[in-house]
């Protein structure tokens, strides 16, 4: 066969191929949440599911595959066919998974195709009611003072909150003792009870607690203050003195690896109509998350960012020696 013989036939092919997925969807979506019903990663996926059936024209329904700090979801959908029908709703842990767990069933980003990052949202420190320090300078100085015995809570290994605590404890040079629990709802309860000092917690999850002044808080860890009626006067951790402290939740959208060209386009196109629903940018700008609009919507952008976040969080995970079996 000539060169312009086979150029020819792979067109051909590759026509043949957009054409066999012209009608996708056919049927409902599933979008796998690797986290418990009721959840800041459910609540999300669900407002999506929402946004996204219009634009494709069916059906989206929740999954939630829990257990293992979100890998079991995960490795479900890099496993199942690659039709574009079972989709993947993961956080930051997506990126650090591959540095926190010794066996992981599948490979960050290989086994994936990204289909484009949905939101983002800053953590808030937050300490138990009774804490003399009222504000991060005095809190600095506590910690510094209590020679490690700091209780940090959080809500596993690998949550949000278990991550930021490890960046909080690199910025600070310092080490506190880790309790963590079974989920952010009794990590909660028990910093409200003073059984536990403190907590990096989602701002999503954490604003209730403040509003009720149930907890303290001493900072936002984005660079940029947040909006909301009950943080508008709460600083930066960059502004209170760790220069450049940065750490944002962020989710994204996954489709398993080897999905047609086609299909991954059509859920692209899908997604960013989706994060235009003037209805779904409410729901997220009321939980202090802010929707994705900028390169990182893009697949490839999407990919480089998760690669670099994956790096960034190595080194952290790492020096700190925190390791599942």
């Amino acid at each position: 066969m000539s060169q312009i013989a086979r150029v020819v036939a792979a067109v051909a092919l590759a026509g043949v191929a957009a054409l066999a997925w012209a009608d996708y969807p056919e049927k409902p979506v599933t979008l796998v949440v690797p986290f418990a019903a009721g959840g800041p990663s459910d609540k999300i996926a669900r407002d999506l599911a929402e946004a996204l059936r219009k634009p494709l024209g069916q059906t989206v329904v929740i999954e939630n595959a829990v257990g293992a700090g979100g890998t079991i979801g995960s490795a479900k959908v890099a496993r199942a066919a690659p039709d574009g029908y079972t989709l993947l709703v993961h956080h930051i842990g997506m990126a650090t998974a591959p540095a926190l767990y010794r066996k992981l069933a599948y490979k960050v980003p290989e086994d994936f195709e990204t289909l484009g990052l949905i939101n983002e949202a800053p953590s808030v420190v937050i300490g138990k009611p009774t804490l003399a320090a009222s504000n991060f300078k005095e809190l600095r100085q506590w910690i510094s003072s209590s020679g490690g015995k700091v209780n940090l809570a959080n809500a596993g290994l690998g949550s949000a909150s278990h991550l930021c605590g490890l960046m909080l404890q690199s910025a600070l040079k310092t080490n506190m003792t880790p309790v963590p629990y079974k989920g952010t709802a009794p990590a909660m309860t028990d910093l409200i009870g003073g059984q536990v000092d403190l907590m990096c917690e989602q701002a999503t999850n954490a604003v209730p607690q403040i509003e009720g002044k149930k907890v303290k808080v001493y900072g936002i860890t984005s660079l940029e203050r947040l909006a909301l009626p009950a943080l508008k006067d709460t600083p930066t951790l960059a502004e209170a003195g760790l220069d450049e402290f940065n750490v944002q939740v962020w989710h994204g959208l996954y489709a398993p690896r080897g999905t047609p060209a086609a299909v991954l386009a059509k859920l692209n196109a899908a997604l960013r109509a989706a994060l235009k629903d003037p209805e779904l940018i409410k729901r997220e700008e009321a939980l202090g998350l802010a929707v994705v609009t900028d390169g990182r919507l893009d697949p490839a952008g999407h990919r480089k960012f998760v690669e670099a976040e994956k790096n960034r969080w190595a080194k952290v995970i790492k020096d700190a020696g925190e390791y599942a079996d």
